[in-house]
C-alpha cells in the first residue's frame, strides 16, 4: 500500500511518536515544513541521523539538526553553481572560439554533421547536437539576441547561439568536436589533456544539474568518474580496487575538476568561501565533527592543501 496524505500535523506527530525524533520548537518545525516540505526535508535527509539497527533517530539528534544538514546543502549547491557557470562561460567561449576560427562564422557549418568527429557512437549525439542547435536559428527563439541576428543577418554565429546552449549541450559538443579543436580547447588548462577534459565535462554536468535542480548534493556520486590527477597522488589520497577512495565519482571530484579548470583568483575565492560554508555548519550541529561531514563529501581530511601543489 502507498503511502498517505497526512497534515503538518500528523507530520509532526509521526516524526515525534513513531520516530522517536526530538524537537524542541513546534513552531519552528511547523513552519519548516511548509517551507521545505517533508518529503524534500526528511525523506531527503534522514539517513545520516538514524540508528542503523532501527528506523528510529539516534536520541541526540534534534528536526533543527535536519534543517541545518537541509541548509548546509542548499547553501553547498548555491556555492558550486556559482563556480560551475563560471567554467560553462568559460568552455563556451573556447568552444565558439576554436570551431569558428577553423570553420567560419556560418550557421551552415556547426550545422553540418561533418564537422564533428561523426563515426561510431558520436553519430547519434551529433545528430541530437545538430538537432537542438537548428532550433535556434529560425528566428523563432524565447532570445532576443538570437532573433536579432537572425533576422538581421540571416545568420546565428555559434558565438552569439551558445550563450542558450545548456552545461549538457555544450559538454556534448566537446565531446564530439574533432580533435584538432578539443586539443585547441585543452591547452589552455594547465596539467590535462583533451581526454582529461572530456571526463571532467562529463561529471561536472552531472552536478551542476544537481545543484540546479534543487538535488541532494553533499553525498552524490556519478556513476562516471573524473581521470587519475596528479593532484591525487599530490595529496596521498589512498586506493581502493586500485580507484582513489576520494575525488573520483564524488564531490571532492568536482573540487578537483575545478582546481584545474578555474583561473587560479577564482579557485582561491571559491576554496575561502567553502571552507567558510563547511565552518558554519559545523558550528550549528553538534551530531558531525567535521571530519565526519567531510567523509559524507568524499573529501580527505587534508584537502585544503590542494592548493600547495603544481598541477603538472
Amino acid at each position: 500500500m502507498g503511502k498517505f496524505f497526512l497534515s503538518y500535523e500528523e507530520q509532526l506527530k509521526k516524526l515525534r511518536e513513531e520516530k522517536a525524533l526530538n524537537i524542541l520548537d513546534k513552531d519552528y518545525a511547523f513552519e519548516m515544513l511548509k517551507r521545505y516540505s517533508y518529503y524534500s526535508l526528511i525523506s531527503g535527509y534522514k539517513k545520516e541521523f538514524k540508528n542503523p539497527d532501527t528506523t528510529l533517530y539516534r536520541s541526540d539528534v534534534y528536526f533543527e539538526d535536519i534543517v541545518a544538514l537541509y541548509e548546509f546543502d542548499e547553501n553547498l549547491r548555491g556555492l558550486f553553481l556559482k563556480y560551475l557557470q563560471k567554467i560553462e562561460r568559460q568552455i563556451k567561449s573556447y568552444i565558439s572560439y576554436y570551431f569558428c576560427e577553423k570553420y567560419g562564422e556560418l550557421q551552415e557549418k556547426y550545422l553540418d554533421i561533418y564537422n564533428y568527429n561523426y563515426i561510431g557512437k558520436n553519430k547519434r549525439d551529433i545528430d541530437r547536437l545538430v538537432q537542438i542547435l537548428g532550433k535556434y536559428t529560425n528566428g523563432h527563439t524565447d532570445y532576443h539576441y538570437i532573433n536579432h541576428a537572425y533576422i538581421k543577418y540571416n545568420n546565428v554565429p555559434l558565438w552569439v547561439l551558445t550563450n542558450a546552449l545548456t552545461f549538457g549541450n555544450i559538454s556534448k559538443f566537446y565531446l564530439v568536436s574533432k580533435y584538432d579543436i578539443q586539443a585547441k580547447i585543452a591547452r589552455n588548462y594547465t596539467g590535462i589533456r583533451e581526454s582529461h577534459l572530456s571526463k571532467m565535462l562529463i561529471v561536472l554536468t552531472q552536478f551542476r544539474n544537481i545543484c540546479a535542480h534543487g538535488e541532494r548534493l553533499y553525498c552524490y556520486h556519478t556513476k562516471q568518474a573524473v581521470p587519475d590527477l596528479l593532484l591525487h597522488q599530490k595529496l596521498d589520497i589512498p586506493k581502493k580496487s586500485q580507484e582513489y577512495i576520494y575525488g573520483k565519482h564524488d564531490l571532492f571530484a568536482v573540487v578537483l575538476s575545478m582546481r584545474y579548470l578555474l583561473p587560479n583568483d577564482w579557485f582561491l575565492s571559491f576554496k575561502k568561501e567553502l571552507i567558510k560554508v563547511i565552518r558554519q555548519y559545523v558550528e550549528r550541529t553538534s551530531c558531525f565533527s567535521e571530519k565526519q561531514i567531510l567523509k559524507f563529501m568524499g573529501f580527505p581530511e587534508n584537502w585544503t592543501a590542494i592548493t600547495r601543489y603544481r598541477m603538472k
